[in-house]
């Protein structure tokens, strides 16, 4: 890249500089589509069992340098070397998901209602496609964004955040590997997001655009991407609820929340925000969870520590005022990790906050930190109507992005089905598969990616109608 120069990363748990990296402006921009432009029609034409190949290579280089890669997770995002490890075998999972869609045939073939033609449905690459990923999982998101892109016969121009580009470098260095040819995936780290990617929006080369981040973020470039008609795929934000009827197995429901909750540091878009539990459980239900939180390590990666710091000093001061402002609203703390004295980085400790009233500000917020805010709930919120008022509260948020029910197996999966999320985890605390469509409903986003619905946001739908 020409670049504008070079950017700092820094280790959130520390503070140190961990590499400087080149900061690419609307011209680098421009010159990764010319590249993927130039590139798409021999990727488009090469056979699908090669693509697929390709692809496999990807996966087993991921699987071969994962604790290479989990380090450098770890050391520019800040969560733990587990977390790290587990994205990465992760992010390995799409490459080979993907190896094998690529090769399954998308089409259809049939006899036209009124006869005398042939209906053929067949499906084309989109074009050159803009993957945009967010921090808290650099490795995943480009993964999630990339392989279906390749599988589906499209070239990608990929902007990482500027805050962990390094395990993008480190993808797109194992896909050159593997053999995906040069121009075919292109990377653009930046400090100015806004300048790469409105070039990208505004290029007639540029047919999909694919966004994980924020809701806020989401809604610009939607109105951007409506000035070209560009085909979009948008995983925005999340307001999880997680919910413990009664009769759930309490046991397994604290299991599920310190999973929900606190992997990657409760930075994820499908953490569990907010805690629905009924009231003949609650006490036992806060009793252990709250245990399970004081019993976590807090502190770099390179300790071993179960939670690492926040991505920013600015993440940590948002997340603390939101705990300071459900404190002032009644809420109390009932249990809270220990964060040792010395640590330089931006770290906040767990925290389980019960009392918390059923309007309270922090609920409607999503919460990036390790912090859970319980509500109580009795039969008074409609045990004679299903749980009307639970329901209300569950599914009164714009964000539907993930959900989390616990209890006997019908009722909850009964439950499970009112709720208006796109992925509910029914007894477990995680809910993301390469094999599943992941997305949400309502202002959470747009499309899914995983499964077989994700190749497909990268395919265009064509239809032959045959004389016969």
């Amino acid at each position: 890249m020409s670049g504008a120069g070079t950017f700092p990363v820094e280790d959130p748990a520390t503070l140190e500089v961990l590499a400087h990296v080149s900061d690419g402006t609307a011209a680098d921009a421009t010159a990764a589509v010319d590249a993927a432009a130039a590139a798409f029609d021999a990727w488009r034409r090469t056979p699908p069992r090669e693509r697929a190949e390709v692809l496999r290579h990807a996966f087993e280089l991921l699987v071969r340098d994962a604790d290479r890669l989990a380090a450098l997770v770890s050391a520019e995002n800040g969560k733990s070397l587990a977390d790290a490890r587990g994205e990465v075998l992760y992010s390995a999972e799409f490459f080979r998901w993907y190896a094998e869609e690529a090769v399954r045939p998308h089409g259809d073939f049939g006899s036209s209602p009124a006869g005398g033609t042939r209906t053929v449905v067949t499906h084309r690459p989109v074009g050159v496609a803009a993957l945009v990923t967010p921090w808290n999982f650099p490795a995943a998101m480009a993964a999630r964004k990339i392989a279906p892109a390749l599988a589906a016969g499209c070239t990608a121009v990929l902007k990482p955040a500027a805050q962990t580009p390094l395990t993008a470098v480190a993808v797109v260095r194992l896909l050159a590997e593997a053999g995906v040819p040069d121009g075919v995936v292109n990377l653009v780290p930046t400090t100015d997001p806004g300048a790469v990617v409105s070039t990208w929006l505004t290029d007639e080369r540029v047919r999909k655009l694919s966004f994980t981040g924020s809701t806020g973020v989401g809604r610009l470039l939607l109105r951007q991407a409506a000035d070209r008609v560009l085909t979009t795929s948008m995983e925005l934000g999340g307001n999880a609820p997680f919910v413990v009827l009664p009769g759930a197995d309490v046991e397994a429901a604290v299991a599920g929340a310190m999973t929900a909750k606190f992997r990657g540091g409760g930075q994820a878009c499908t953490a569990a925000n907010r805690f629905y539990v009924h009231a003949s459980l609650a006490q036992e239900f806060t009793a252990r969870f709250g245990a399970a939180v004081e019993a976590l390590t807090v502190g770099p990666a390179s300790t071993g520590a179960q939670v690492g710091p926040l991505i920013s000093e600015r993440e940590r001061a948002g997340v603390e005022a939101l705990v300071d402002g459900a404190l002032a609203q009644g809420a109390r703390v009932a249990a809270r990790a220990a964060v040792p004295g010395h640590l330089t980085g931006h770290f906040l400790a767990p925290v389980l906050l019960v009392d918390v009233p059923a309007d309270a500000d922090v609920l409607d917020e999503e919460l990036f930190g390790p912090v859970a805010p319980v509500v109580v709930f009795d039969d008074s919120w409609g045990a004679t109507t299903g749980w009307d008022g639970l329901l209300e509260r569950v599914n009164g948020s714009e964000m539907g992005l993930a959900a989390y029910v616990f209890g006997p197996l019908g009722e909850a999966l009964r439950f499970s089905e009112e709720v208006e999320a796109g992925m509910v985890g029914v007894n477990r605390g995680l809910v993301s598969d390469p094999a599943a469509p992941f997305g949400g409903m309502k202002q959470s986003g747009i499309g899914r990616e995983g499964a077989r619905a994700g190749v497909e946001e990268y395919l265009e739908t064509q239809y032959l109608s045959v004389a016969w």
